[in-house]
């Protein structure tokens, strides 16, 4: 079995659920035996795989996703993870710092210690080894996997128009929905806590994402399946969730956004190369500057490596797109450390340029198996088998957005698995550690609803609606869990924190 079904499921979202019924028809249901929709004769054409089958008989979706209030509450959400063989913080930063390039894991520890919120950032792997003992629904869904706060942001689509989503794909795979809400809600805990707000004011922000994404899904479970799909227009979003505060925050950041660009990057990260003079119809040839520790030059036989395998990441680009990139030169390739949690992977930037000399600059990024994949096992869900764990990222990201980069793909560079990507495509985030009190609550419902849309694409919003309801039981349930996992965050942070200053582990701080 390839790895599509990490991403492609059977739209039920109970896909990746060990035991399921129904794969592949769009709705979860088991397929009719040549019966039509009200029991009768036998219809002209057969079922055809990939398609929906419908039929009268049995449940609705959304009926089945009620009926799984009777064996998970929605109140049994706010129940804490058990410290069933959990391990010490400082021992889970440092198995998920293996495979890591040591000379920058310093810099992650560091990143990770700089504050609760930091450390949730990085610690993906231990989050999800907590959820397994939490209560699950058996619905799946494509996750985003690090579905905290700061990785929702704006980018650029290939009309010049800014998009707002979800922006970080690394550790996505099919699992539990819940496991993203989640996630989430523990974040906007955090990083209001850090911007000072209250605790009230937390509390509410966790318990507005997770309404948010309630009454989002219940509103694409309404619509036909096209729309649902592409539904919540950006400019939609703020009306949709109530999210008036938060508009002058978001102007200002889609401006900065705007002026994100390859060509800015290039300009302050590039120089021309002495003794090499453009000539006509040839560009000026150009090179990275050395900016350590953040960026730095590689040797020629590793950026000959690096910019090889491009050849290959053509290939699993749409051929529509390779005309594009014909008409770009590859002129040099960089070290880029990246991130929190990636920090320690390895990551490039090559610069390209046009015969008129302006850049487009690409990321290579390393993919590395997603931290959740052991966890999501033991949740029940299946694990397929990830021949490229690029391609992983590439197709989860697509799954979950409504517009995704036009040059995204992936590639092998001397047996590693990477993504590529634009490099600076207009991007911009929102930093909700930065937030004033006011705009928690706003941004939370923003997010949630962002999450609802993301999780719809893969999980059935009928069934997930059916679940989730019309009522707030879910939304005080999720909130709760919130609070007790930022303590037990904090708590873990407080412990990196001391490993650091008794030099149990190495941290370079403040970069």
């Amino acid at each position: 079995m390839t790895d599509d079904r990490s991403v492609e499921g059977d739209g039920s979202g109970e896909g990746g659920r060990a035991g399921a019924e129904g794969r592949g028809d769009g709705s979860g249901e088991r397929r009719p035996s040549g019966r039509d929709a009200a029991g009768g004769a036998a219809r002209r054409l057969p079922p055809v795989p990939g398609f929906a089958v419908w039929h009268g008989e049995g449940p609705t979706p959304r009926q089945r996703g009620k009926a799984l209030r009777k064996s998970v509450p929605r109140s049994a959400h706010a129940e804490a993870p058990r410290d069933t063989e959990r391990p010490d913080p400082v021992t889970a930063v440092e198995r998920s710092n293996a495979g890591r390039l040591p000379e920058l894991t310093p810099i992650r520890v560091g990143r990770m210690a700089a504050t609760p919120f930091s450390f949730l950032r990085g610690a993906a792997g231990l989050m999800a080894h907590d959820l397994t003992t939490t209560p699950v629904t058996g619905i799946g869904a494509q996750l985003c996997g690090d579905a905290h706060a700061a990785n929702f942001g704006i980018y650029g689509d290939a009309r010049g128009g800014l998009i707002i989503d979800l922006n970080d794909f690394d550790e996505t795979v099919h699992g539990p929905w819940e496991w993203d809400v989640k996630r989430l809600a523990v974040s906007l805990v955090l990083a209001g806590r850090e911007a000072g707000a209250d605790e009230d004011t937390c509390r509410a922000a966790a318990r507005d994402a997770v309404g948010a994404y309630r009454r989002t899904v219940r509103l694409l479970a309404k619509l036909p399946a096209t729309e649902a799909w592409n539904a919540i227009a950006d400019e939609e979003l703020v009306s949709h969730t109530d999210a008036k505060d938060l508009v002058g925050t978001l102007e200002r950041i889609s401006e900065k956004a705007r002026r994100n660009t390859s060509a800015r990057y290039a300009a302050r990260s590039t120089e021309r190369v002495p003794g090499e003079e453009g000539v006509s119809g040839r560009p000026e040839a150009r090179r990275f500057v050395d900016a350590p520790p953040v960026l730095r030059r590689v040797p020629d036989e590793e950026a000959a490596a690096v910019a090889s395998s491009l050849a290959g990441y053509l290939g699993t680009l749409p051929e529509d797109r390779l005309p594009l990139l014909s008409r770009y030169e590859v002129h040099d390739v960089a070290f880029r450390v990246v991130g929190t949690g990636s920090v320690g992977t390895r990551s490039y930037v090559v610069l390209l340029l046009d015969h008129r000399g302006e850049p487009l600059v690409l990321q290579v990024k390393e993919a590395r198996p997603s931290a959740l994949l052991p966890y999501v096992a033991k949740a029940g869900f299946e694990v397929p088998d990830v021949t490229h764990e690029g391609r992983r990222v590439v197709l989860g990201q697509k799954r979950m957005q409504v517009v995704s980069d036009i040059l995204l793909g992936w590639t092998t560079v001397r047996g590693r698995h990477y993504q590529v990507r634009q490099f600076r495509n207009r991007k911009g985030s929102v930093d909700p550690a930065a937030l004033a009190a006011d705009q928690m609550d706003d941004y939370g419902r923003m997010t949630g609803a962002l999450l609802a849309r993301a999780h719809s694409h893969s999980a059935d919003p009928r069934m997930l609606a059916g679940y989730c309801g019309k009522g707030e039981e879910l939304d005080e349930a999720v909130a709760a869990f919130a609070m007790a996992y930022a303590d037990r965050t904090e708590a873990d942070h407080s412990a990196l924190v001391m490993a650091v200053r008794r030099g149990r582990i190495a941290a370079e701080m403040g970069v």
